[in-house]
């Protein structure tokens, strides 16, 4: 739709190998959620055929719909246990002519995640904000097979070298931040601001993607880091969200868990919108902790500090198969019990995705 000058703004970074109706099943989001909202956001109205063989509209084609429940915002997000998606009627945005692309390096993970909140708190939203263990960046590198200009190398084997400015200390996470519109002047100033918020938190030098190939490559870095997570090692993903204030606590929390259990992890993720990707990788890890302690003690640890931080167990990725024995760490009973019925109803014989979501 870009030609029309219009675009639809969720941006998974499964783009290129998913489909809408995924998207709307699992209500994604991406990296420029944070500016533009989620897929749910974008859903005016659903054609979906029910288990029991009606079709049905959810809604109508209008920006504005108080008439009786939301059943539109019921589908999306249930992971294809009510239905199936046949249409869809998206609102679009007028698309942004113009961005900027920074990458930033930080000493510290605390430290780039106080960055995160620290960025809305001085009034600046912007397109995406992007969080990136040291691990992440380097193992999508080797994965990829890519060396993004602006991070140097030894000059040797082509192993990126920490800091960029060649000082004593390692840079421990970047973030990836955007800045879109259609004023440059207007953007200029936002970039502005959001470099001196970053330099209060102990940054090293903010680099600047020139041209539209550095920007590219940068953003292609980012959507592989998960792969090159699955490349690397056998792993756990858990899909972890907090207030975007409470990310550092979320992220010092996880790696305090891991070294309780003797786990490694790796942490990436839409930092802008609190949502931290957690990859904790087998490593050395034994058979029997693997399957037993982390699964049954680490992992339900994790959730249980999301919720003490006022967060919750799934951002964008649903529940599924994986996540559904720590409902109860999320949902009262009570809750879990209401969600059970609503997919009885939709679903009185169980043919529609058995087993997913619920216990």
């Amino acid at each position: 739709m870009i030609e029309k000058g219009l675009f639809y703004p969720p941006d998974p970074s499964s783009r290129g190998s998913c489909f809408l109706g995924g998207n709307l099943a699992e209500s994604a989001g991406g990296p420029r959620a944070v500016k533009y909202g989620v897929t749910k956001e974008y859903v005016l109205n659903i054609e979906m055929v029910l288990p029991t063989g009606e079709i049905i509209w959810t809604g109508a084609n209008v920006l504005k719909n108080s008439t009786g429940y939301n059943l539109t915002q019921l589908i999306v997000g249930s992971e294809g246990t009510l239905g199936v998606i046949t249409k869809i009627v998206f609102k679009l945005l007028p698309h942004p002519k113009k961005n900027v692309v920074m990458l930033i390096p930080f000493f510290s993970t605390e430290k780039a995640c106080e960055a995160v909140s620290a960025v809305f708190r001085a009034g600046i939203i912007p397109s995406a904000m992007e969080f990136m263990e040291r691990d992440a960046i380097d193992w999508a590198i080797e994965y990829t097979d890519a060396q993004p200009p602006f991070i140097p190398t030894n000059g040797g084997d082509g192993t990126p070298q920490f800091p960029p400015s060649g000082g004593v200390r390692a840079v421990a996470a970047h973030l990836l931040v955007e800045v879109d519109g259609n004023d440059m002047d207007v953007m200029m100033k936002d970039v502005e601001r959001i470099t001196e918020v970053m330099e209060k938190h102990e940054c090293d030098d903010i680099l600047f993607a020139d041209t539209e190939e550095q920007k590219q490559n940068l953003w292609h870095l980012r959507r592989s880091i998960g792969e090159a997570v699955k490349s690397h090692s056998i792993y756990k993903e858990e899909d972890t969200v907090v207030p975007r204030a409470e990310l550092p606590k979320l992220l010092m929390g996880v790696k305090a868990i891991g070294k309780k259990y003797g786990f490694k992890s790796v942490c990436y993720g839409h930092a802008g919108d609190g949502n931290l990707h957690v990859n904790i990788i087998k490593g050395d890890v034994s058979d029997t902790q693997w399957n037993n302690e982390i699964p049954n003690k680490a992992i339900p640890e994790i959730f249980q500090l999301c919720v003490s931080l006022k967060g919750t167990l799934s951002g964008e990725h649903g529940i599924g198969w994986v996540q559904k024995k720590y409902m109860d760490i999320a949902f009262h009973p009570k809750v879990i019990e209401l969600q059970k019925e609503i997919k009885k109803l939709f679903d009185p014989n169980g043919i529609m995705n058995p087993g997913k979501m619920f216990i």
